[in-house]
């Protein structure tokens, strides 16, 4: 089922939309279970800060088991109905938050950010951004002191009016100091719920104090028009997203 018109207006409005069970319990044990696997047999505490920054279980991105879970769930067409088009998706990127009590001060909370901007291990005149990430739960996350990610409602179209007005390429800000502060509100699911998040929505990864391991597949989908406009895209917050172009934002009433 494609997103309805209240959930266009809700992700315009929040830059965030969570549909819950949509990956089929036998596509989330598969790509368990190989993640799993690697994490068990081939991963050492050292490789942790490096993972941390690009992907764990690196050998797995481009399985069909993973890929699964963005062609196979929905989550393609999810993606469509907000972008129009898309670029071929060929990779996954695994996230996982071990817990704090078997790899204590390995894994720091993440700053405030957002993803390819000003990254503190790359040249920060070095973008690389994207329109949506789609993310899939692979554990339990009912507990915020799981290692969730916090995200910021709205916090899209104040990352994109900073981007405008007061930001530059080659800054190694990543967000401005009313951002910086924010704490967020936390992704919380099961296994097969699906985030759809706008590039643009501040974000942050707390620790997990947990005793088992927070596993997030992620996928970074972009417009096929993305890499030639990365600038114009951060700061026109719908310029990936045809879509929603002429959809107004609405003022929901708490």
């Amino acid at each position: 089922m494609g997103l309805t018109a209240e959930e266009k207006a809700t992700f315009k409005r929040d830059g965030v939309l969570i549909r819950r069970g949509l990956a089929a319990p036998d596509l989330v044990k598969r790509a368990v279970t190989l993640i799993d696997a690697s994490y068990r047999k081939e991963m050492t505490a050292d490789d942790i800060p490096a993972y941390s920054r690009r992907t764990f279980a690196p050998e797995l991105g481009n399985s069909a088991e993973l890929l699964s879970l963005y062609t196979e769930t929905g989550a393609a067409g999810l993606a469509g109905d907000l972008l129009g088009d898309t670029a071929p998706v060929t990779t996954a990127q695994v996230q996982i938050r071990v817990p704090e009590g078997e790899f204590p001060g390995v894994q720091p909370e993440k700053a405030m950010h957002v993803d390819g901007v000003s990254c503190p291990h790359l040249d920060p005149r070095e973008l690389r951004t994207f329109s949506l990430l789609v993310g899939v739960v692979l554990s339990d996350i009912s507990d915020p002191q799981c290692g969730a990610l916090h995200y910021l409602p709205g916090g899209h179209l104040t990352m994109a009016r900073w981007f405008a007005d007061e930001w530059s390429l080659g800054m190694t800000e990543q967000v401005p100091p009313e951002i910086d502060r924010e704490r967020g509100t936390p992704f919380l699911g099961m296994p097969g719920d699906v985030l759809l998040m706008h590039h643009l929505v501040p974000h942050t990864v707390a620790q997990n104090l947990m005793p088992f391991p927070r596993v997030m597949a992620y996928f970074r989908i972009s417009h096929p028009d993305h890499a030639s406009r990365r600038l114009e895209a951060l700061r026109d917050p719908w310029l990936d997203y045809p879509p929603l172009t002429d959809l107004p934002t609405p003022t929901f009433q708490e």
